[in-house]
């Protein structure tokens, strides 16, 4: 299971999502080429998304087939995150593996 947070750059924890998601056949058999980011996210560490970051990893997110590799859920939840990261200065989106 993957953990989703938001955190300063101190590492204060500031939000948490309310659902995390599991770490899939299809999460691991992303194509690096069209999803760089998201393919980069392992269930075995931390993955960290800056604040220029995040617009990339929204746009990753739009184009993920329907019904596949996340859930709407999961991926509104990754979307709700990120707008908190881009609407606030030296914010981090963490992806906190197990």
């Amino acid at each position: 299971m993957i953990d989703l947070q938001v955190r300063t750059e101190l590492g204060e924890m500031v939000a948490r999502g309310d659902r995390g998601f599991d770490w899939t056949r299809e999460f691991i058999d992303l194509d690096r080429s069209a999803y760089p980011l998201l393919s980069g996210v392992c269930a075995y560490l931390d993955t960290v998304f800056n604040q220029r970051q995040v617009p990339m990893l929204v746009d990753e997110l739009d184009r993920l087939p329907d019904g596949s590799v996340l859930s709407e859920e999961s991926r509104g939840e990754i979307r709700r995150l990120c707008a908190m990261v881009r609407e606030r200065s030296h914010h981090y989106l963490w992806f906190v593996g197990d």
